[in-house]
């Protein structure tokens, strides 16, 4: 591909100003709406539960959910029910009218046969320096929403932890 046809950008786009022209689009705050449910799973389901099911995409209502085993399956498939009815009561506006479970590989809870657990530590533990928890604030702090700007902050967070385990 030529790049000499396409015009030079003048600057690179900021994250928030990205972020504001993505949120003032039409629909996209029903999206939002929707997709809830992903923020309130852990919460509904329990940690056990989820360590072993995870939303995984939402089309047409119906909440599509990767488990890692058969044996979970079949007691999701028992719970169905009462996890949709839960989903319903905590995001009444996201319209999911149904769970289809997906058989998914194995979990990062489980090990092959043979083979020692990797041991790494928790991202939790990882600090931020006060120049990044200020930066990410800098990121956020346009966006009325308060859910929506507290979840950002979160998934920046979770970012910049990502890259110094990495870097370490």
């Amino acid at each position: 591909m030529n790049n000499s046809k396409r015009a030079r950008l003048k600057q690179a786009q900021s994250v928030s100003s990205l972020l504001k022209e993505m949120l003032g689009k039409p629909g996209f705050g029903e999206q939002i709406n929707r997709h809830q449910a992903w923020l309130v799973w852990d919460k509904i389901v329990g940690d056990q539960i989820a360590a072993r099911a995870r939303p995984l995409r939402l089309r047409k209502g119906v909440l599509e959910i990767a488990v890692d085993h058969p044996v979970w399956m079949q007691q999701l498939q028992m719970m169905k029910t009462q996890i949709l009815a839960k989903i319903q009561e905590q995001v009444p506006k996201a319209g999911i009218t149904d769970l289809y479970l997906r058989k998914t590989g194995q979990s990062a809870a489980t090990t092959q046969v043979g083979k020692a657990p990797q041991k790494s530590p928790p991202i939790e533990d990882i600090k931020l320096s006060n120049a990044e928890r200020s930066h990410i604030d800098q990121l956020v702090e346009h966006i009325e929403n308060p859910e929506l700007q507290q979840e950002l902050r979160r998934l920046f967070c979770l970012q910049a932890k990502l890259h110094r385990k990495r870097d370490s």
